[in-house]
């Protein structure tokens, strides 16, 4: 019975979502509390509040309260939304029962919150409020005047600039509709069809399945935009095939997490984050993935190019070629990847994310139809729109709680404070204020999700890059590339952990070769920070030109120099001169390119006399 119901809840939400994404007739705030109300009801049906004690009387009394605490403070806000919006905040009192709705909600929240992803992030807000709320008795240039109880209200609750401020107006706008979408590519058999196509362009090459990995990963991670759900979805079938052929169990899945890692960085969709930034930024989603299109695609082909390198070193070969797709039945299913070309048209036209969206939810049950095994009757539909609104449940409280700390942080002047501080540290090193910025983004990234660790350090640390002449665009990528890269940064990295799990390897040394891998995710936004031409932006088309092949070759020297590996077995100064060249062409500019291919070419004038004294 309980699981009839969550599914009629989870079909509902996406349904609502989707209707009211398709006629537009609804007010945001209603929206945005339409939205929260569906996905923590989901979330205390869905979720135990304890592992432990899970069909515990207390608690089943826990949740019962936590739902009543969902259901009276949101019921109050949707249907008193005209008294509210006539009403001046932080001026016109308010009635004690409204105090207690927003305590409860927020109480609430930070359970779901909890819930779904733990205890880090409901601390992270749990000190955003008691910083709030106990700033005038903490000394220095930390302190603050402290909120009162109608401002903490007002702030968290009854305006925008709290829970259900920008990221939660995302969460509702775009990103639940994309993660639908997302749900149903898989549904409708897309999903396969995106490993076959992966699997036929790699499976001749040596080391194939972990080429497919790369490839197919970064095709499924741009819709799904989660890293760890990427590996539980790919990294079931590419991990076990990179073992059978021959990758060490740690090497198999430390490709499989990189890989899906970089899904998130990878156009056209690049997740949930990114919606946020074109809220922050001000900046349109078309031009966001533009620049965002050649970091990844570097960051891809060092994976890719260290793949091959490894499969050279250890002589692999390709997919049997029994184990091939059929190329009749590939050329037959290309249709198949008419939603993910209709997005790319429909965004370079200048329609909205979310009438793009729809049309390619549209055109894939469409082509469902020419599938018998996969096609999409009135079932299949209602099943992709509630396994796909529950996978939004997450990211919807995730983006609520995170409104916490970014309304607080705002309003009593912290991310003020903290530019100031942090340009007095750096002393208007950019350098300097960059590493500080990478760190703090990877300390945050290894407990909190990366839409919340993008947001939190969006509104803290990027405003200081930004004054130290950065434009905007790369400020906030560089802050949304190290919220990713935590996913593999070790010790805890998550993504190569649950890829762990699937190979049964040892985590820790998967974190480390993960890292390793992915080592240009690192490098590249250090790049774009301090030369904007990887981001496409400002140059002409040959300048433009110049800076994707270079830099394609760079990271082709840095694979090398990772994997020890170019043309034989690398010896120290080899990898050194290789690393150095790899830096001096991925950093755009002609004398560094100059560099850059002089250094590389000793290194493989070094590499072919010793190749030819050995053969």
């Amino acid at each position: 019975m309980k699981e009839k119901i969550i599914k009629l809840i989870a079909l509902l939400f996406g349904v609502f979502h989707l209707y009211t994404s398709f006629m537009g007739n609804l007010d945001p705030n209603r929206l945005r509390e339409g939205h929260l109300l569906f996905a923590m009801l989901l979330v205390f049906l869905m979720k135990p509040g304890s592992k432990k004690k899970a069909d515990s009387t207390a608690g089943r009394i826990w949740t019962a309260a936590m739902i009543i605490c969902t259901i009276l403070p949101l019921g109050y806000l949707i249907l008193n939304y005209v008294r509210l919006l006539n009403r001046m905040p932080y001026v016109q009192e308010l009635e004690i029962f409204q105090y207690i709705l927003a305590g409860m909600l927020v109480l609430a929240l930070l359970d779901s919150t909890r819930r779904s992803l733990g205890m880090a992030l409901p601390l992270v807000a749990g000190a955003a409020i008691i910083y709030a709320v106990a700033g005038q008795y903490i000394p220095g240039v930390f302190g603050h005047q402290g909120f009162t109880a109608l401002e903490m209200a007002d702030l968290l609750v009854y305006t925008t600039e709290g829970i259900f401020g920008m990221a939660l107006g995302t969460s509702a706008t775009f990103v639940i509709l994309f993660i639908i979408f997302g749900s149903f590519l898989e549904k409708a058999g897309v999903a396969d069809y995106f490993m076959d196509l992966a699997c036929a362009l790699t499976a001749k090459s040596k080391g194939g399945p972990a080429k497919m990995a790369v490839i197919s990963s970064a095709l499924f991670g741009s819709v799904s935009g989660s890293a760890i759900a990427n590996v539980a979805t790919t990294g079931q079938i590419t991990i076990p095939l990179m073992k059978k052929a021959g990758y060490k169990k740690e090497f198999a899945a430390a490709v499989e997490a990189v890989a899906s890692t970089g899904g998130q960085l990878m156009p056209p969709v690049m997740g949930a984050a990114v919606f946020v930034m074109c809220d922050f930024t001000g900046i349109p989603y078309v031009q966001i993935l533009r620049c965002a299109i050649l970091p990844a695609l570097l960051f891809y082909s060092a994976v890719f190019f260290m793949v091959h390198f490894e499969a050279v070193k250890l002589n692999l070969a390709g997919v049997p070629l029994s184990q091939l797709p059929e190329k009749s039945a590939l050329i037959k299913g290309a249709y198949q990847l008419l939603p993910l070309v209709a997005i790319v048209i429909m965004l370079a036209l200048g329609y909205s994310p979310t009438y793009a969206c729809l049309l390619a939810i549209v055109s894939i049950i469409v082509i469902s139809w020419g599938d018998a095994k996969h096609r999409m009757g009135i079932k299949a539909i209602c099943q992709a729109i509630t396994a796909g609104a529950q996978g939004a449940v997450s990211v919807a409280v995730t983006c609520a709680t995170a409104g916490i700390v970014v309304g607080i942080v705002n309003y009593s002047g912290l991310a003020l404070k903290f530019t100031s501080i942090m340009l007095a540290i750096g002393k208007e090193n950019l350098f300097l204020v960059l590493v500080l910025t990478a760190m703090a983004t990877i300390v945050l990234g290894m407990g909190l999700p990366t839409t919340p660790s993008y947001i939190v350090v969006a509104s803290l640390m990027v405003p200081t890059i930004v004054k130290l002449d950065i434009p905007v665009i790369a400020a906030h990528l560089f802050a949304f590339y190290f919220a990713n890269v935590a996913n593999i940064t070790p010790p805890v990295a998550l993504a190569s952990y649950t890829a762990a799990g699937l190979a049964e390897s040892e985590p820790l040394k998967t974190g480390f070769l993960g890292f390793r891998l992915g080592i240009v995710a690192y490098i590249v936004p250090f790049m774009f920070a301090y030369n904007t031409g990887l981001l496409l932006l400002g140059d002409s088309i040959f300048q433009l030109t110049l800076v994707a092949v270079t830099s394609f070759i760079g990271v082709y020297f840095l694979a090398a120099s990772s994997g020890g590996w170019l043309l034989i077995k690398t010896t120290v100064l080899e990898r050194a001169l290789l690393a150095a060249a790899a830096i001096a062409l991925i950093y755009p500019g002609l004398y560094t390119d100059i560099l850059g291919m002089i250094l590389g070419a000793g290194a493989i004038l070094l590499q072919s006399t010793r190749k030819k004294r050995y053969t």
